[in-house]
């Protein structure tokens, strides 16, 4: 999955880390909430990405237990860029799960679809408001970059539409 390599080899672009910060990393910024990927899919990820010589692990030894830290190589960084250049060429597509619920509406009686559309619309304000609490939380803070603010950005407004939407559908 190109957008998973393209989230790692990004990580690593920055500064080497072990496959378990990469997925701390992962989870402090959210990043599962907008882009399908789990903690299983990382640890794999990196020995894929290792395999096809795009990073190198070296052995950290000190105080702890050795821990295994990845780094990018030149070609990673060339696949980075490559990956970068073909993903932002993509046309854009956005999955919603609940559409399969929404597109079968009418075969439910009207109680159960409003039952259905309260309960999609319970989860868009769920996550509005813990998209709002993440912006709030991390505003300001320097170790956050503008990139990511734009993202968290993005993804409130987009759950405002779909909240908008929502109360044209029920309309």
């Amino acid at each position: 999955m190109a957008t998973i390599d393209l989230i790692v080899l990004g990580i690593l672009k920055k500064e080497a880390l072990s496959a378990y910060d990469i997925q701390k990393l992962v989870e402090y910024r959210n990043i599962s909430k907008w882009v399908k990927i789990s903690t299983p899919s990382i640890y794999k990820k990196v020995i894929q990405l290792e395999g096809k010589g795009y990073i190198k692990s070296d052995i950290k030894e000190g105080k702890m237990a050795e821990k295994t830290v990845y780094s990018l190589t030149d070609a990673g960084d060339k696949e980075f860029q490559r990956l970068m250049l073909e993903i932002a060429s993509k046309p854009i597509r956005i999955f919603l799960d609940f559409n399969a619920v929404i597109v079968n509406l009418t075969s439910l009686p009207p109680e159960e679809q409003g039952t259905c559309l309260d309960h999609i619309e319970d989860n868009v304000k769920t996550l509005k408001s813990y998209i709002e609490e993440n912006i709030n939380r991390k505003e300001g803070l320097t170790e956050i970059p503008e990139t990511g603010m734009a993202v968290l950005k993005q993804q409130f407004i987009l759950a405002e539409a779909i909240e908008t939407w929502i109360a044209s559908l029920r309309d």
